[in-house]
């Protein structure tokens, strides 16, 4: 394993021509970032899931009921034996063919088949409380880390002057408030890529679980190379868009729509400004210029700007889908009574329970549904996340 890693973490490869390991080593004086520190972040990654199943069970839980969350599930279809053997070996959307040989096998109407695998499908969803719940504990956790983070930036010397984040490389002592912000930031997103199996499934899996792996990289590579400074950037860019959107998640659970409506326009504000403004005018530039002009080029930087790239590009991915969303709601009249964080989620919520209602549910929230949960780690951020969801 030892040849293996360093194999891997060849400093001709990831470090600028004059800079070595040997250079990043602790001393009596400073200390700097080590590989070895990272391991903290799976231990701690396991403390943070059972931290947020005790949270969601003991004080999100009790708050959503406090304040009228809807607790029950949708309807649940009543019990049939050959409709259940074809829901689950078969189809959970059959078509008008089966449907028909169902009908007369059953001796019901076609509608009423429908009506009863909508009411199936509706059992997998997850319910609101449940929403509620996880969106509580992302916001919790986003509002601390990012008040944390926003504390180290404020007395920072690179958060006015990116070239700060450069200037005495290597010799940049890592500071201990830095330090357990990369692990904790590290250890939470570890969590979230093995939460996210067992936790609520949207349509942008894939894509949200690319994030993640962005965001992974991003925070081992940066920290084992010193680049902590412009990580402490880019992890407070991200987070402050996630603290936002998951207020509006939880005020449209709770069906304060005027609020909703207020944070979503918050939202959608904050994070193109942060995703397509600050974070390219900042980050991406002082790495693909300021970087190479104080430091010097080296071949592992290529690996650095790909990852901070593919960012961008989910970043103006979901800035696409907030403009068209609220485009779309502004141009049909719509904007007093339109839910940009609508329960009905093409993604993960409850369905219609009539084939009238799918119209309207689809004409409604095609647009709208995507755009917002789809950021969830930043969500994400980065993510993610969101934001994402997130970096």
């Amino acid at each position: 394993m030892a040849g293996i890693l360093a194999w891997f973490w060849n400093e001709r490869f990831w470090l600028p021509h004059n800079v070595t390991w040997a250079d990043l080593k602790n001393t009596e004086e400073a200390t700097f970032p080590q590989v070895e520190d990272l391991y903290l972040a799976f231990p701690l990654a396991f403390c943070i899931f059972m931290i947020r199943m005790l949270f969601e069970r003991f004080i999100a839980k009790p708050c959503a009921l406090g304040l009228k969350v809807q607790a029950n599930g949708p309807q649940k279809a009543q019990p049939n034996a050959i409709l259940e053997k074809v829901f689950t070996a078969i189809t959970k959307h059959p078509d008008e063919k089966r449907l028909e040989g169902l009908s007369k096998q059953l001796d019901w109407d076609v509608r009423s088949i429908q009506r009863w695998f909508r009411q199936r499908r509706n059992q997998e969803k997850p319910s609101i409380l449940r929403k509620f719940c996880e969106s509580l504990w992302r916001f919790t956790f986003y509002l601390y880390i990012f008040t944390y983070g926003s504390r180290i930036l404020k007395k920072s010397s690179w958060l006015w002057n990116t070239k700060q984040c450069w200037i005495g490389y290597p010799y940049q002592p890592l500071m201990p408030e830095i330090h357990y912000y990369y692990i904790l930031e590290l250890a939470f997103y570890w969590s979230v890529m093995f939460s996210q199996f067992i936790d609520i499934k949207r349509k942008d899996f894939s894509i949200m679980f690319t994030h993640h792996i962005v965001a992974v990289l991003l925070l081992i590579i940066s920290y084992v190379v010193n680049f902590t400074r412009v990580g402490t950037l880019a992890l407070c860019l991200h987070d402050v868009v996630d603290v936002v959107l998951e207020a509006a998640k939880m005020a449209n659970y709770c069906k304060f729509q005027k609020l909703c409506d207020f944070l979503f326009l918050m939202f959608a504000i904050i994070f193109i400004i942060t995703r397509l403004g600050i974070y390219p005018l900042w980050v991406l530039n002082t790495v693909f210029f300021e970087l190479p002009e104080i430091v010097g080029g080296f071949p592992g930087l290529s690996i650095f700007v790909i990852l901070l790239l593919i960012l961008q590009i989910l970043h103006c991915f979901w800035s696409y889908l907030i403009i068209k969303a609220a485009y779309k709601a502004v141009l049909k009249g719509k904007a007093g009574k339109w839910n940009p964080l609508h329960t009905k989620d093409d993604r993960s919520d409850v369905e219609s329970s009539s084939d009238e209602e799918t119209s309207t549910l689809q004409s409604r929230t095609s647009h709208s549904s995507a755009t917002i949960n789809g950021t969830n780690g930043t969500n994400g951020y980065l993510t993610g996340s969101n934001s994402a969801e997130e970096y």
